[in-house]
């Protein structure tokens, strides 16, 4: 009788079901724009780590082919062949030659040294900041996107509460469905802000990384331009040392451990 008297009981009793669907559609219109901003956010995210993933690889990968074969051209313009049209490396070397030609259209008496190293500057921010296109939303999206999801969250609580005030019923039953799934709101806000975060730190590292090379082709280019071509990267000058060296039978001097 008494086991009776429970599956009845049981029966009886309201069932309630708990879940993110039930969430969305107890939070009503706010909910879902708040969803559907996080979601633009999440893939936009996405979106800028892997086209500038795929840009900086392009263009890390084009630098070896500045070190091996742009170096051994006989001049500038003939180097410039070598490169890729449209890379940043070409750029540099297109500015350089076109800065070179207007140094010498120039009444006044103005340092080539200066003048070519301004020009180099100006296109070395102009490719830096190309990499750096799409960072500012990851930063961005990083930054609020758990305040949005906050936002969610509070609307979600202040709305469960109605709910549970109008009800007049404060049980824990009551009180903890509505409240727990208010806080998926802000669960979603951490899991679209911390991909934004390490993506923005990630490439940032590696624009960084690709300013320095420029830095150093930049300096080479001026070097090489200044000393008529006499200057070249010392890394190739080693190489062709050792090559020199090699076919003609004998070895650089190296130190002996004692």
């Amino acid at each position: 009788m008494t086991f009776e008297l429970l599956a009845a009981a049981g029966e009886a009793a309201p069932q309630s079901s708990f879940g993110f669907m039930e969430a969305m559609e107890q939070g009503g219109f706010v909910a879902w724009f708040i969803l559907g901003v996080m979601v633009i956010m999440s893939v936009g995210s996405f979106y800028i780590l892997f086209t500038k993933l795929f840009e900086q690889r392009k263009v890390m990968s084009q630098y070896k082919a500045v070190r091996t074969n742009f170096w051994k051209a006989n001049n500038l313009k003939e180097g410039a062949t070598k490169l890729e049209k449209n890379s940043a490396w070409r750029q540099l070397v297109d500015d350089a030659l076109v800065a070179e030609d207007q140094h010498a259209k120039m009444t006044d008496k103005l340092e080539a040294h200066d003048w070519m190293h301004g020009s180099l500057a100006r296109s070395e921010d102009t490719i830096n900041s190309k990499l750096a296109g799409g960072l500012p939303f990851l930063a961005t999206v990083g930054a609020t996107a758990p305040f949005v999801g906050l936002l969610g969250t509070v609307i979600g609580i202040y709305r469960a509460l109605i709910n549970i005030g109008i009800a007049g019923s404060a049980s824990i039953d009551k009180v903890a469905g509505p409240v727990g799934e208010a806080l998926i709101m802000t669960a979603i806000g951490l899991l679209v802000a911390v991909p934004a975060v390490f993506a923005y730190n990630w490439l940032q590292g590696r624009n960084k990384r690709i300013a320095e090379m420029l830095s150093a082709f930049s300096t080479d280019l001026l070097a090489y331009i200044n000393s008529n071509g006499t200057v070249k990267p010392a890394a190739l000058t080693t190489t062709s040392t050792q090559q020199a060296a090699k076919a003609a039978g004998t070895a650089p001097a190296t130190a002996v451990k004692k």
